[in-house]
């Protein structure tokens, strides 16, 4: 009798630990997974970034060989450096092209620019043109600074 106990918790105790190692293995497989995902994730939004940071030299080098207007540019630019979030060490290392933003930023565009009275409309464009022209070749600079950007270089 008692070794028929002894036997029954004898295969009690090892389909215990035969359970406890599938689900130990169960777990690493898990972390593993988790782990290859994050990593994933981690190359995609270093892609993407790589790919906005692309987009801003290229249109930097467009707002440098004049094929993009510079309020146009300066927009872009911006927009973009804030997808990447990177825009605050942008402003920093190029003030010139954000004081710009700062003043067209809430300026209307397409329909609602068509929307605008006539003086509104050249009120705006005032403000636009009279920033442009006090800051292009700062702006410039910046751009042929930004054209050239390279990956680390902001951090």
């Amino acid at each position: 009798m008692t070794t028929t106990f002894i036997v029954l918790a004898i295969i009690i105790i090892v389909a215990l630990a035969a359970y406890a190692g599938y689900l130990l293995i169960q777990v690493r497989k898990q972390a593993q997974l988790k782990a290859k995902l994050k990593q994933e994730q981690a190359d995609a939004a270093k892609a993407k970034a790589n790919e906005l940071l692309d987009n801003i030299r290229y249109i930097a080098n467009a707002m440098v060989e004049e094929r993009c207007e510079l309020s146009e540019g300066v927009m872009r630019i911006v927009k973009l450096s804030q997808l990447v979030g990177i825009s605050e060490l942008v402003a920093n290392h190029y003030p010139a092209t954000f004081e710009h933003f700062e003043v067209i930023k809430d300026h209307p565009i397409k329909d609602e620019r068509k929307s605008l009275e006539k003086q509104a409309r050249m009120k705006l464009d005032f403000a636009r043109m009279r920033s442009e022209s006090e800051l292009e070749a700062k702006i410039l600079e910046e751009a042929k600074r930004l054209s050239e950007l390279k990956q680390g270089s902001l951090h």
